[in-house]
């Protein structure tokens, strides 16, 4: 009754106080009390299903509420289109009198508007229909016909966008025999000179002499420049070819204008005079073009796209230009009087404000009809009447309100900003006439056509009867739906099944594949319905169970039975001790106070005391979680990582008082005595918690060890002290003995690692902390033959024969290393060598440094510097840096260390005169000093960390990476352009952008110096100027 009372509650908030509700019995029910009803208000059996339209979503607190898992698509009427979503194939139909578009394959819009309008052309797409094809003609129907060459591509083309039954083709074919990037947009106006320029050599291959010259024939006129010299007035005319004229629009308003400035005289004067031939001189002359010949299509390209100086960039020109549905060119041909008339057949727009982007649409004339279509790519639209309208066309490029208003045109006449090119076509009688309009597809490219209309009559079919089979399959499911739905909800008292939520969800959503119904993450540690999971399943009915299973299949079934008594007793035990914990924690606190009056008390640690309230409530909700664990799963949501012994231990009560051995510690600092009272209410905490009465022993075997390690510290003092009073100089660093300073009293030293010296120093320093050093190991300075390996980058320390006496004594030498010096005369004066035993190994030392040079060559994400170069000056100042660390700090730091007098090879004698002849027994004297002394205090050691610069930056780099990589790297870096940079290293120039890194010698923490080319800057633009 409280449960359906809390549950009409408008206020409540459903999931939270269904939770609260299901466990509130608990504070008067102790778990061995518990009945079958307390375990069916945790389980919330008896709270009421809601109505439809009571709840906007699901109710996950309550396991009656079916409304809101996706049942409202269902259960009304449903349209048949929502069964499937596969669009109706016959609209992909091509519609009776109209024609056919091309797709979009990304950024090919330009290539579509040309083919429309070459397709458009009855002269060219009819001798495109002449020219042979013997692959096609011979073609196997059984198999896809798949054309090769330029003008198979367009044969194929035109004959199905002339008689296919599709709305729109697919002109990938094309488009990959061009190598076009169907990703970028190219250059319309260059496209179409490079396309005819390659039709009309690939057609002037044909045999037939009638489709040699096509080309010509329809779109090359005859032109000349003639330069007249204002000296003696001689003409010079040079014949040249045109397949269309180049109009200026800057500056025009209309098509005359343009026309008229490209046939303007121009005048050659100063710089720029014309060298006479019959003068032999330059002389002032005058230039102009003269229009011979038309051709039968005049292509007029409108320039639009212009190189802008200032941005280094091509923008577009949204000049308004006039043009006229009638155009007469007789006034600019050479001879006056001759009428020659052109008629407007197409227009190609570009829509958009950029020069590098945008959409091209064409407005194209029917030559059989004159009604005007506009083809954007797979969309057609017929004009309505016979006229072109450009429309919203012109609105396209507005980005803001414009403040050029569209000039008024002239009846006959049409306006545009957005026009690229027009196309005309000279008026003849005799293209009305219906044998000239009408042209016929061969019927070898007709049976290719034939071919593709079939199959796109059997798609057409499939998508047909797949939608059908949806739509059936739909209607079934909305049948079962309806069905079971209504089955669902278990009255009171009927026998109950539960199922999952997001199952039901799942069958209810026809987008998804209905899966088995799988119950198993439900399941608690004893294999029942956890209490937990009640939220996220659903109770039905026995027989809505019945069916769903028969149907779909899964397991294990969970009805009533299932309802864990178990975990429902040990969350009423856990919920009570929480209640009650407070209350202890109080009785506790106060009962401490006193020591315990009788001698049975029992040990707790001190820190568990002080938090064991903490300590209990991990642990109820630890006995809370125990019951959510089985098959490494935690409620179904997955595996989770099982705690080791030794972290399980660390969480228990009194852990603080175990030893390692299991026993009590021996520290009676860390625990302290409680009555056996205080002990009975910790218990009922922590069952587990190790328990120790008064009279329990501390542990024998901590005992026996702590007596042990006392002894062996104190004998570790001695050792140290005899140490160091025999080794007093080495400890303190005081008389070490180097090699540029070599001691008069003595012909042999010995070698140790440092390593070695450095470890005894800290057992030395701190006896009864640091272990004992017991061995030299020498063998780690000798190669795999027995030799020694003396590099410039060893670490050794060099002794005096009284100290290497004292080692041997104290510690296990595995191999004696002494060095001997030995002085020779030479004519150039005395020499120093030095020998060695063991014998210095030459071929392993000469490889040890033949690999460190080659990984200083073949390395990966190492770090170069970039330092930027002013006037060949480096900007030397230091740059402040803030947020130092104390140990880079100490870094920069000058410290002392031994100094020699150059940077020599260890194989150079100290004459420097020139290298010396390695004996089976000798080395070199000079060897760089530094890692070779023991610490001595002369000179000064320069820090290894890269002090950085201003105007300089770390980059990453690998030795396999390019320098024009590099380049790009630099340009992000410091905003220099990779052509303006001039990059050197230690004075050399890296200039093969080519190379790799390795190559070019630089290595990890190089330095490289970057200049700015600025005059290059210069003379680029002074050379796109000209």
């Amino acid at each position: 009754k409280f449960i359906y009372c809390l549950w009409k509650c408008p206020l409540m908030a459903p999931r939270v106080q269904l939770e609260k509700a299901a466990w509130r019995w608990v504070d008067s029910v102790r778990p061995e009390d518990i009945h079958r009803e307390h375990i069916e208000i945790a389980y919330r059996i008896c709270v009421p299903p809601c109505k439809r339209g009571a709840c906007r979503r699901n109710c996950k607190g309550n396991p009656n509420c079916l409304v809101g898992i996706g049942e409202h698509a269902w259960l009304g009427e449903i349209n048949e289109n929502s069964f499937h979503n596969i669009d109706d194939p016959n609209s992909e139909r091509r519609d009776k009198n109209t024609f056919v578009g091309l797709t979009n394959l990304g950024a090919t819009c330009y290539v579509n508007t040309f083919l429309q309008v070459w397709f458009h052309n009855l002269e060219l797409r009819r001798t495109l229909y002449l020219c042979q094809n013997a692959r096609a003609e011979e073609h196997n129907m059984d198999s896809d016909y798949e054309p090769r060459s330029i003008c198979e591509h367009l044969q194929y083309l035109f004959a199905l966008l002339q008689n296919s039954n599709r709305r729109y083709i697919d002109p990938s074919g094309l488009v990959k025999a061009l190598g076009l990037d169907t990703g970028q947009q190219q250059d319309a106006q260059e496209f179409s000179k490079l396309f005819l320029s390659l039709l009309e050599d690939t057609l002037s291959k044909q045999k037939n002499p009638n489709l040699q010259n096509v080309i010509q024939l329809q779109f090359c006129g005859q032109m000349s420049y003639v330069t007249v010299c204002n000296q003696c007035g001689r003409a010079s005319p040079l014949p040249s070819r045109y397949y269309e004229l180049e109009l200026n629009i800057q500056g025009h308003k209309n098509l005359t204008e343009c026309v008229t400035e490209f046939l303007k005289e121009e005048k050659l004067d100063g710089d720029n005079r014309y060298f006479c031939e019959s003068c032999q001189s330059k002389q002032n002359a005058t230039r102009r073009i003269k229009l011979h010949s038309l051709p039968h299509v005049l292509n007029l390209q409108l320039m639009r796209f212009i190189f802008d100086r200032q941005t280094g960039h091509k923008k577009k020109l949204n000049t308004f230009i006039s043009f006229p549905e009638q155009l007469d060119m007789g006034p600019f041909l050479e001879g006056k009087g001759i009428k020659c008339v052109y008629e407007l057949s197409a227009v190609l727009i570009h829509r958009g404000v950029s020069a590098y982007s945008g959409h091209y649409i064409a407005h194209v004339r029917d030559a059989r009809t004159s009604d005007w279509y506009k083809f954007n790519d797979e969309e057609i639209e017929k004009m309505e009447g016979k006229k072109l309208q450009l429309g919203i066309e012109e609105d396209i490029a507005e980005t803001v309100k414009s403040q050029t208003r569209k000039p008024k045109c002239s009846k006959g006449y049409h306006c545009s900003r957005n026009a690229y090119m027009l196309v005309y076509k000279c008026h003849r009688e005799e293209d009305t006439d219906p044998m000239e309009t009408n042209v016929d597809v061969p019927g070898f490219l007709q049976r290719l056509v034939d071919r593709d209309n079939r199959k796109f009559e059997e798609w057409c079919l499939e998508m047909a009867d797949m939608r059908k089979q949806s739509v059936d399959k739909g209607k079934a499911k909305h049948e079962e739906v309806k069905e079971l739905y209504e089955l669902l909800p278990a009255e009171d008292g009927q026998q109950y099944e539960f199922v999952p939520l997001e199952w039901l969800k799942k069958w209810l959503d026809d987008s998804t594949v209905t899966k088995e119904i799988d119950n198993g993450n439900f399941l608690c540690s004893h294999g029942k319905l956890h209490p937990d999971k009640v939220g996220e399943a659903k109770r039905i009915s026995v027989k809505a169970a019945e069916l769903l299973f028969d149907r779909y299949g899964g397991g294990p079934r969970l009805d009533g039975s299932t309802l864990c008594e178990e975990c429902v007793g040990q969350r009423c035990r856990v919920l009570r001790l929480k209640n009650q914990l407070a209350e202890d924690y109080k009785e506790v606190t106060n009962l401490v106070k006193g020591p315990p009056k009788s001698d049975e008390g029992y040990w707790v640690g001190k820190t568990s005391l002080r938090s064991w309230r903490q300590l209990a409530l991990e642990q109820l909700d630890e006995d809370e979680e125990e019951t959510k664990h089985i098959d490494g799963k935690t409620n179904g949501e997955g595996p989770e990582i099982t705690a080791t012994k030794d972290e399980e231990e660390m969480k228990t009560f009194n852990e603080d008082i175990l030893c390692r051995h299991g026993g009590l510690s021996i520290l009676e600092s860390e625990r302290r005595l409680v009555t056996e009272e205080v002990w009975s209410k910790l218990r009922v905490y922590f069952p587990r918690a190790p328990q120790f009465t008064q009279l329990q022993e501390p542990c024998q075997q901590c005992l026996r060890l702590e007596r042990e390690g006392k002894e062996n510290e104190a004998l570790n003092r001695m050792m140290a002290s005899e140490q160091k009073s025999s080794l007093l100089n080495l400890f303190q660093e005081k008389n070490r003995p180097t090699l540029t300073k070599w001691p008069q009293e003595t012909d042999i030293l010995y070698i140790v690692p440092l390593f070695f010296v450095d470890e005894w120093r800290k057992f030395i320093r701190r006896p009864t902390k640091t272990t004992p050093v017991s061995s030299v190991g020498n063998s780690l300075l000798l190669c795999p033959h027995g030799g020694f390996m003396f590099t410039h980058d060893s670490i050794i320390a060099l002794l005096w024969p009284g100290e290497w006496e004292v080692i041997s004594r104290h510690f296990l030498v595995d191999q004696p290393i002494s060095i001997c010096q030995i002085s020779q005369a030479t004519p150039n004066g005395s020499s120093v060598e030095y020998t060695t035993q063991p014998e210095l190994c030459r071929d392993c030392r000469e490889g040890f440094i033949f690999q460190q040079q080659r990984d200083m060559r073949e390395y990966a994400q190492a770090t170069v510097y970039v330092r930027k170069v002013i006037d060949d000056k480096r900007l030397m100042e230091a740059a402040p840096e803030v947020n130092v660390s104390g140990s880079e700090a100490e870094d920069e730091r000058e410290e002392p260390v031994t100094k020699v007098d150059g940077e020599r090879d260890p194989d150079f004698s100290q004459d420097g005169a020139k290298r010396q002849r390695l004996s089976d027994s000798t080395i070199g004297a000079a060897a760089s000093p530094a890692p070779m002394a023991s610490g001595g205090k002369s000179g000064i050691r320069r820090s290894t960390r890269h002090r950085k610069l201003r105007g300089e930056k770390a980059l990453i780099v690998s030795a396999n990476q390019t320098l024009k990589e590099l380049k790009i790297q630099i340009m992000h870096a410091f905003s220099v352009a990779p052509f303006d940079q001039n990059l050197s290293i230690d004075g050399r120039c890296l200039t093969d952008d080519s190379a790799t890194l390795g190559s070019l010698g630089v290595i990890p923490e190089s330095v490289i110096c970057l200049k700015v080319c600025t005059a290059f800057i210069l003379d680029l633009i002074l050379n796109l100027n000209l």
